[in-house]
């Protein structure tokens, strides 16, 4: 509540944000050596750099904790610690290769590129997970037979990686040719998502290139004499997992109908469950501050305007969870973001208690609604940007009034303000200020101004000279110069009369009164016009809480188009987040058509066959119901957010067709397995554990960024994570039932091995390793 002087900073474009805050720091505490006694700089009110490293530090917590999480999960499996530590060098590696391709592309390290490593943290190990099982599982084959059968041990790793190499190529290709669609997004979506899409693919194909060249290598040193393979001993709930699954297959394997039926039916229940769920741009951000602006009538005088002001930050301070104010009333007509004295924007620190913030801030709107005379908009600063780079106004909803006449547009909005502030959901509903208030009107007499040899020009220059003043000279005092302004005595423009005899020279030296040459009077007129596009326009603003974004916009709509009837020359229009989540999404679902054109064009190039293309591409509707399960876990709204989290579930669970499906043809290929049961049924059982590794490292990383919704720095990264998370757990138990049901009934191979053919050498399976 004590006078102060904001001194408001932005950085220049490209400039780090951490960097500078500490040199703004230190040469704060400079000037803060000599400044006077009493008075002193607070650099605590607003500062992005505090909401950055929050976030950065929320995000490394989830890159250790998944990082932990699967270390446990590959022993767990391996019950090896050569085996783990070989699988597992895969992260780092590919980490520090992620971030010096990054620096070289010109990225930094922020939170989406520290999100989107988050998120292929369980993916990275995917690939040498998958070399390591089969090279294991090919090492103990080797030494279970006859010395004199056995193979060498270098030949034998080179073959094992060999053998899946190919599959592990086109599975991490089809993940990465996923996130495509990321980098054709504009706008917002796209400056927020492409830097996670870049870290994600990034990694991957690092992860990748460590798979198959590092991975092998490591493996042929550690692994031959290791006591895994030894003793051939496996962990005892892989024998349970196995033997239960053998069961469930041969309940299952041949009953596709009843399988491909149930699978159908949950599909299609969770598409109609999709289709409740609510729609928003972008989850809501955790800054840890809030935006506060206050606006009162137009040509409130500023004591006035002080007051209210006042009135809000008491009641912002008698909230636990507010830390500290800073508010200005007004800003200068040359500020880039001038406003009157009758508007005051606060910036609030918080620090969040028991209380949940959607409590808090309906609390704090609840006790808004007694300040008189003013209307109170509560946001964040960088959601609050967000808005404003959007639709132009400071708000989630902006609803658009266009049409000639000033009152009819004033008539038109106070209609629209009533039925929006009705709606369910919609809080801080706002209108522009556009009153009429009192305003001096000269009107010249061009007669009387050609009759005294005079311009409007000249008599124009005249008036602003004598009320607004002319500078004639500098006064230096001290370092400092100023101008020397001369006018009239400010007093003088409230008094008509002494306007009226205001003294204009003539070309001729003549001296006359102003009223002589104008008609002077007083009036009234609107404080302010906005345009767009040329049309004059007034907007009502709203912002959304406790109801999703699209269904609060729908209300609005339905309800104004039934209870505003607009003349003609009058039309309504309707700008925010929902305008662009409607664009992403399209963008999305074009290029989503697309990336799964991409998808079947790679699995036939890898099987020569439509066939089992399409079966391993059964995988992306299992994906979808877990990937729904979790879009209402995370709240039930969909978001770009959830809807990119779709994308790179499609990607991660397609790999699961692939090994299984690669591994039957390898088994037809190589092993002489001539029945298509048996092939089908041992090629599930074996890739057993290697897709469950791989689904459980790649679901199991994400739990600490689940968990983390809500947290700065999670606030995109959670959703998506819940809907992978959940995606991956029904695309891997459906995959291991109904992809082998269905292979067995419509895959190639059963065609081939009628024929009594063998199925040709596949690009699937690869090249030799360099």
């Amino acid at each position: 509540g004590k006078p102060a002087v904001v001194l408001g900073i932005q950085k220049q474009p490209g400039a780090n944000t951490l960097d500078l805050t500490d040199r703004l720091d230190a040469t704060l505490a400079e000037i803060q050596s000599g400044l006077p006694k009493g008075m002193k700089i607070e650099r605590h009110i607003f500062r992005q750099a505090d909401f950055i490293r929050v976030s950065i530090d929320n995000l490394n917590k989830a890159l250790i904790e998944g990082a932990i999480l699967v270390v446990i999960i590959v022993f767990a499996f391996l019950l090896s610690a050569r085996a783990t530590a070989i699988s597992l060098v895969a992260i780092p590696l590919s980490l520090v290769a992620a971030i010096l391709a990054m620096k070289a592309l010109g990225a930094t390290i922020n939170t989406m590129t520290l999100g989107g490593m988050a998120i292929a943290l369980g993916a990275l190990v995917d690939d040498a997970i998958i070399v390591v099982e089969n090279i294991v599982r090919r090492l103990r084959e080797n030494r279970a037979k006859p010395a004199e059968q056995q193979v060498n041990v270098l030949h034998l790793v080179y073959e094992a990686t060999r053998e899946i190499q190919g599959s592990i190529v086109f599975a991490t290709l089809i993940i990465m040719l996923v996130f495509l669609p990321l980098f054709f997004l504009s706008g917002v979506e796209g400056r927020l998502m492409a830097p996670l899409g870049l870290a994600y693919v990034v990694s991957l194909a690092a992860s990748l290139v460590v798979a198959i060249t590092v991975t092998p290598v490591l493996a042929a040193l550690l692994l031959p004499n290791s006591k895994t393979v030894r003793e051939s001993v496996e962990p005892r709930f892989i024998h349970r997992l196995k033997a239960g699954y053998r069961r469930v297959l041969d309940a299952t394997l041949r009953r596709w109908k009843t399988v491909a039926g149930i699978s159908v039916a949950t599909l299609a229940v969770a598409l109609v469950a999709l289709s409740f769920a609510g729609r928003a741009f972008l989850p809501d951000f955790n800054e840890g501050t809030l935006t506060v602006g206050m606006a009162t009538l137009p040509g409130t005088a500023l004591e006035e305007s002080d007051r209210l002001g006042r009135m809000v930050e008491n009641i912002l301070l008698s909230h636990p969870e507010v830390v500290a104010t800073a508010r200005r009333t007004g800003r200068a007509e040359g500020d880039p973001h001038a406003m009157d004295v009758s508007a005051s924007e606060m910036e609030v620190t918080l620090k969040m208690g028991a209380r949940s913030k959607e409590d808090f801030l309906a609390a704090l709107r609840e006790d808004f609604a007694s300040v008189p005379g003013t209307q109170i908009v509560v946001g964040q600063p960088i959601s609050h940007r967000i808005d404003h780079m959007l639709s132009g106004s400071r708000s989630n909803i902006a609803v658009k009034i266009f049409g000639p006449d000033l009152g009819e547009l004033r008539r038109l909005t106070q209609q629209v303000k009533g039925i929006a502030q009705a709606v369910p959901g919609a809080v801080d509903v706002t209108d522009e200020q556009q009153t009429d208030i009192p305003f001096l009107t000269i009107r010249f007499r061009r007669d009387a101004l050609a009759q005294h040899g005079l311009s409007i020009r000249e008599v124009s220059e005249a008036i602003e000279a004598a009320f607004s003043g002319l500078p004639v000279n500098r006064v230096q005092q001290g370092q400092a110069s100023f101008d020397l302004v001369l006018r009239f005595d400010p007093a003088t423009r409230a008094n008509i009369d002494a306007v009226r005899a205001t003294l204009i020279t003539t070309a001729d030296g003549a001296r006359l009164p102003l009223s002589a040459l104008a008609d002077i009077r007083n009036d009234r007129a609107p404080y302010s016009i906005s345009r767009e596009n040329v049309q004059r326009k007034m907007v009502v603003m709203a912002n959304v809480a406790g109801r999703d974004l699209a269904s609060v916009v729908a209300d609005i709509r339905t309800q104004v188009a039934a209870g505003v009837k607009l003349p003609a020359g009058y039309h309504i229009e309707y700008g925010g987040q929902f305008e662009s989540a409607e664009a992403a999404s399209r963008t999305l679902l074009v290029l989503g058509v697309a990336v799964t054109v991409g998808i079947f064009l790679l699995l036939f190039i890898a099987f020569r066959t439509a066939r089992d293309a399409l079966l391993v591409m059964l995988n992306l509707p299992l994906a979808m119901i877990g990937g729904v399960i979790g879009v209402f876990a995370a709240g039930g709204v969909l978001s770009v957010a959830s809807i990119i989290g779709f994308i790179t579930l499609f990607g991660i669970a397609t790999r699961n067709g692939v090994m299984m499906i690669s591994h039957i043809h390898h088994l037809v290929e190589h092993e002489g397995v001539r029945d298509a049961a048996e092939a089908v049924k041992r090629g599930a059982e074996e890739r057993l554990v290697p897709i469950l590794m791989t689904a459980l490292a790649a679901g199991l990383a994400l739990v600490p960024l689940a968990l983390a919704a809500g947290e700065p720095g999670s606030e995109i990264q959670a959703p998506m994570a819940v809907v992978i998370l959940c995606g991956l757990l029904s695309s891997t138990l459906l995959n291991m039932i109904v992809v082998p049901a269905l292979y067995l009934r419509f895959g190639a191979i059963n065609h081939l091995l009628e024929n009594g053919d063998t199925l040709h050498q596949h690009a699937v399976e690869g090249t030799s390793p360099v």
